[in-house]
């Protein structure tokens, strides 16, 4: 150890937004990147992904991903296109998941640069993605799985420990021992009451927290998500309309499609078509199924998933659902509608007042789903402005973070106060109101960190 070094952490990403998840940890000339995530959301966010990175990719010893969300991994394909050769650590899960999520994503860019071009939007002609399909099969070959609650070492003064976080598969806390000092890092932290996973790991000890804060200032609401979607079903169906359920591929998918299973089984809902459209999604709820120990179903109740939801995997199949017409319901990605098939579904279902338009949960400031979820009755669709009469629901029950109060709860678990606790990934509002709580209901030290700001760890304040 060279005391004449001493360690820091800069927070390159999730400061002042609840997307573009990057810590740096640098220790006697190693550098080690916790998370690497795409920025979304407003604009001004989103274009951080376009400037160089904070520090030469090539100069990065390793990477380690708390789980497989984009604004989490997303950027790991241009990282390592642009110079980082290092090894990407994740638990087995998350490496799965990002097979799926990393290819879907740099095909998105190379869908949404085409039609940057159609409309000659882009600054660039011809208009360039972020990184292409190929860029991100090409970064698969970096990851190297390890498991949850084995130390393994990255430096040598860095080792590092997942921890199980619940919120979707392969989902880790990353404990990081750092000369001599602990800094913790949530993840995104998952609820106690999940349907789906299990409650997260109690906080360790630990010298400094940097916690997510994407539910910092709100709480779950009490009523059953599943009986609010259960009404809203019943009454679409009732109208002959389509109900389009915007969901995540990876972990809203599965629970959504848990609990259709469950109300269909209890009569509680009308036997009308459900059909889970997204490839991505139908993939991952197999994953789901190859690690039994992650998550709180039985093989009876995956059994009555698949059997509830018709696959689609297909464009073409995807184009005809869009000419079928109600009742029926469409459970589709992405979750704030950023991108993906469910586009086309609200381009072609969205006009009508038959029909209704689910959001499942969180919606980040400045994407499609923040509009709908604030009133919008026009969307931006490839270029046209999509009129909205359909009836839009947002269930914020679905929501796998935990929230305001669940994310106290588990800070009670730790033995002893850390030094410092940094509040990451939420909007401004969030962020400081979970600050706000910490020091005034735990008595620690907290304090929302600015971008790019650095600190040392032995002096975190």
């Amino acid at each position: 150890m060279n005391s004449n070094h001493p360690a820091r952490l800069r927070f390159l990403g999730a400061t002042d937004t609840v997307t573009g998840s990057r810590y740096l940890i640098e220790s006697n000339g190693a550098r080690i990147l916790v998370d690497c995530g795409l920025f979304q959301g407003y604009k001004r966010i989103r274009d951080r992904n376009r400037v160089p990175f904070p520090v030469p990719p090539a100069s990065i010893d390793a990477v380690l991903l708390t789980h497989a969300h984009l604004d989490h991994s997303g950027y790991v394909p241009a990282l390592i296109r642009d110079g980082f050769t290092g090894p990407v650590y994740a638990t087995h899960g998350t490496s799965e998941l990002c097979k799926l999520l990393l290819p879907d994503s740099g095909h998105l860019q190379e869908e949404e640069a085409r039609h940057a071009d159609h409309r000659g939007s882009s600054v660039h002609v011809p208009a360039l993605p972020l990184y292409t399909a190929e860029d991100a099969v090409i970064s698969l070959d970096s990851f190297e799985p390890r498991e949850f609650d084995v130390p393994f070492e990255l430096a040598d003064d860095i080792e590092a420990t997942f921890l199980p976080a619940g919120h979707i598969l392969g989902a880790a806390q990353i404990h990081l021992a750092v000369q001599g000092h602990s800094v913790h890092f949530t993840g995104d932290l998952g609820r106690v009451d999940d349907p789906l996973m299990f409650p997260p790991r109690d906080l360790e000890t630990t010298d400094i927290l940097v916690t997510e804060s994407t539910y910092g200032n709100r709480r779950h609401p009490e009523q059953s998500p599943e009986a609010e979607l259960g009404a809203v079903v019943s009454r679409v169906a009732k109208r002959g309309g389509v109900i389009l359920i915007a969901a995540f591929a990876v972990g809203r998918a599965e629970t959504l499609m848990l609990h259709l299973s469950r109300l269909r089984r209890k009569g509680s809902i009308p036997d009308i078509p459900i059909y889970l459209n997204s490839p991505m999604a139908v993939d991952a709820s197999y994953m789901y199924r190859q690690h039994p120990d992650e998550h709180r179903l039985q093989v009876d109740e995956f059994e009555s998933m698949y059997k509830t939801a018709i696959m689609t995997r297909t464009a073409d199949d995807s184009k005809l659902l869009n000419l079928r017409g109600g009742p029926m319901i469409i459970i589709s990605a992405s979750g704030m509608i950023t991108g993906g098939r469910i586009l086309h579904h609200i381009e072609a279902y969205g006009p009508d007042p038959r029909n209704a338009l689910v959001l499942s949960g969180y919606q980040a400031g400045g994407t499609r789903g923040a509009s709908l979820a604030a009133g919008a009755t026009e969307l931006r669709i490839y270029g046209e402005d999509v009129p909205i009469r359909a009836e839009v629901v947002q269930i914020e029950g679905f929501s796998a973070h935990a929230d305001s109060d669940g994310l106290i709860l588990w800070m009670h678990s730790a033995a002893q106060a850390p030094r410092m606790t940094y509040v990451t990934h939420g909007e401004a509002d969030a962020s400081d109101a979970l600050r706000a709580r910490i020091k005034r209901e735990l008595g620690w030290d907290a304090r929302v960190p600015e971008y790019l700001e650095a600190i040392r760890l032995d002096q975190p304040r």
